[in-house]
């Protein structure tokens, strides 16, 4: 584990990086007002294009940090692929009162345990737009970037039974990280639970017996903010589940990128891991050509593949090409009726009113000190 002044020395340079963004007036998100409890205390936005069929498809969007939901999806093209294939897209957006660099709290385990937290508030978000505009709780897919990506491992692992599919864009693995030390050192790739550990944290996040959802892994070897080693782990993490563990992936190579898949024993395809060649930190693109999608910018990254239409064919939301998809699967019945949760809910997060400042020793005020970085980098309240 890393030593304090090294863990400052990080947070320092997260902080000088917040201004990266740029602000985004291509919004074409409207807002989701009324979701539940929202102990999260998130924000709500989706689009559903002109004449949304009913039974629709819903596919999940969690934006990196320093990023909006219309940023993200302007960069990504998910709305828009949404426009042409008639499906809805949910995003959830984190909010300054709960991490300052608008990073969703992946690292906080009350915010990524089931029907708590940040999760629960995706949950219910989930369930209102289900009710709201009567789409298919059998194909809904959830996908993130870095901080975004984390937090939809969490969402997979807390909630298997509600997702078909997920992806995960420069992520980390559920239960990778529950202190602040513990999450700089797993996104430089240091420590962390070894693959039997990662397994048992998914078993224990729910009580899923299966099917589970399948699993799409992107991240670029060149990554110096999430270190490759993470696709790694999320892999492992799910390989048990899938009943594919030891099972050789098959490789094949899509636009110039080598692609690894895992089949279940039907020879349906569950898992994918893309390693962009080359590529630094972000959600890969092809934005340009007859097929391009997206815009490039900070993080988002034109690298002549567009994971946004992989990650849909995949998922079977888009012809499928050479991918073979599986097969629509049963869920549990209790994916299928309207969600309530069971357990206590974590009380609604307000932003705090200014506090009194009372003198301090010398100790204090270092620890006050640290206390300050730590919530400039967004890794701490």
């Amino acid at each position: 584990m890393r030593n304090i002044s090294d863990t400052i020395a990080r947070l320092a340079a997260m902080r000088g990086r917040t201004g990266l963004f740029p602000k985004q007036d291509h919004d074409t998100l409207s807002d989701l007002a009324a979701f539940g409890s929202n102990p999260g205390a998130l924000r709500a936005r989706f689009y559903e294009g002109e004449n949304l069929p009913h039974g629709a498809p819903l596919v999940v969007v969690l934006h990196g940090c320093t990023q909006t939901a219309a940023g993200y999806d302007y960069g990504s093209g998910w709305s828009r692929l949404a426009a042409e294939e008639g499906f809805a897209v949910l995003f959830p957006e984190q909010q300054r009162v709960n991490n300052p660099n608008l990073c969703f709290n992946w690292f906080v385990p009350e915010d990524i345990a089931r029907d708590r937290g940040e999760v629960l508030s995706i949950r219910q978000m989930i369930e209102a737009m289900v009710i709201k505009h009567g789409l298919d709780r059998r194909r809904i897919f959830i996908t993130g970037l870095s901080a975004g990506g984390a937090m939809a491992a969490a969402m997979l692992a807390t909630y298997p039974e509600v997702f078909a599919g997920g992806a995960i864009m420069a992520g980390l693995a559920y239960g990778s990280a529950s202190t602040i030390p513990e999450a700089f050192d797993r996104m430089r790739g240091h420590g962390g639970p070894s693959s039997s550990d990662l397994q048992r944290h998914l078993a224990g996040a729910s009580l899923h017996q299966g099917p589970w959802p399948k699993i799409s892994v992107w991240q670029g070897s060149a990554d110096k903010t999430v270190a490759p080693s993470n696709a790694e782990a999320i892999i492992a993490q799910w390989q048990e589940v899938h009943g594919v563990r030891g099972n050789s992936a098959r490789k094949e190579t899509v636009d110039g990128q080598m692609r690894q898949v895992w089949c279940d024993a039907d020879g349906n395809e569950v898992m994918e891991k893309y390693i962009i060649a080359g590529m630094g930190h972000g959600t890969p693109l092809q934005a340009s050509g007859g097929d391009g999608l997206g815009r490039a910018g900070p993080f988002m990254l034109d690298v002549g593949i567009s994971s946004t239409r992989h990650v849909a064919r995949f998922w079977g939301l888009t012809e499928s090409g050479t991918h073979r998809t599986a097969k629509a699967q049963p869920v549990e019945d209790a994916a299928l009726q309207p969600f309530a949760p069971k357990e206590k809910l974590r009380p609604v997060r307000t932003d705090p009113g200014p506090e009194a400042v009372a003198a301090s020793s010398p100790k204090e005020g270092i620890a006050e000190a640290i206390e300050d970085a730590l919530r400039a980098a967004g890794l701490m309240r």
